[in-house]
């Protein structure tokens, strides 16, 4: 779904399903790693199936999983990625399952990434959000022109956990720097609780409580990871987050 709307009626969409403690419901995830033996995720369909199940337990209903596309290290195209969606697809409907499975991309800003936007056909969130990372240690020295070019193609850049990055030290300065440039956030909802460590935690706590955060994402790699996730939901940190930041996810 495209946002041609005004603030309020967002809100109101977004506001619609609640909690009993009135924070509201997330049932859209954006960012994990479900497709078999395509990244560092689900190693085989056994996992992915057990992985689907905790999530629609978790109270999920739609997936948009974001396979990586990295250079080096995961080299997916659009086919191998809709082909495992596809297969995962059915095993999942042949398991009983009902949660709804789509598949964008986690794209790395490598040196291939310009040619990926110069080819097009990028896999996107709702046509719209392109999900990106780059080095945790490093932000690339052409970090700028590719999110401009990104930009001028027509998408939308999604940073993909912006909170690991250890690269941003002045915290103010920085992020908002990345939001100036037309950047949205996806922040780790298992920050909140020092899942990737102390840095991170504070780096998602200023997010949150400075109004920068756009989508939360469960990044699932792993069963353990969707039960620290159900625990996180359960704190007041996380409803906190609903207090200032406009969550775009039940949008997609």
């Amino acid at each position: 779904m495209d946002i041609m709307m005004g603030m309020g009626t967002m809100k109101k969409m977004i506001r619609n399903q609640h909690n009993v403690d009135d924070t509201p419901m997330l049932n859209i995830d954006l960012h994990s790693h479900l497709i078999p033996a395509l990244d560092d995720g689900a190693k085989d369909m056994d996992e992915s199936l057990k992985l689907l199940k905790a999530l629609e337990e978790a109270g999920y209903y739609k997936l948009i999983t974001t396979p990586h596309i990295m250079m080096d290290s995961y080299r997916n195209t659009r086919q191998t990625i809709m082909k495992g969606l596809e297969e995962l697809q059915i095993m999942a409907k042949q398991a009983g399952l009902r949660i709804e499975i789509e598949a964008a991309a986690e794209y790395y800003l490598d040196d291939e990434f310009i040619t990926h936007i110069e080819k097009g056909k990028l896999l996107t969130l709702s046509n719209k959000y392109v999900l990106f990372e780059t080095s945790y240690m490093a932000k690339p020295l052409d970090f700028e022109s590719m999110i401009e070019k990104l930009i001028s193609t027509g998408y939308t850049p999604l940073l993909a956990h912006p909170e690991r990055y250890r690269y941003i030290e002045d915290f103010e300065l920085e992020y908002k720097a990345l939001k100036k440039l037309g950047i949205y956030f996806q922040v780790n909802i298992n920050s909140f609780g020092g899942h990737y460590g102390k840095d991170a935690q504070d780096k998602a706590i200023f997010l949150s409580q400075n109004s920068m955060i756009d989508f939360l994402g469960s990044d699932v790699h792993h069963l353990k990871q969707v039960k620290t996730l159900v625990a996180i939901k359960e704190t007041q940190v996380y409803k906190d987050i609903f207090k200032k930041n406009l969550i775009l996810n039940n949008l997609l």
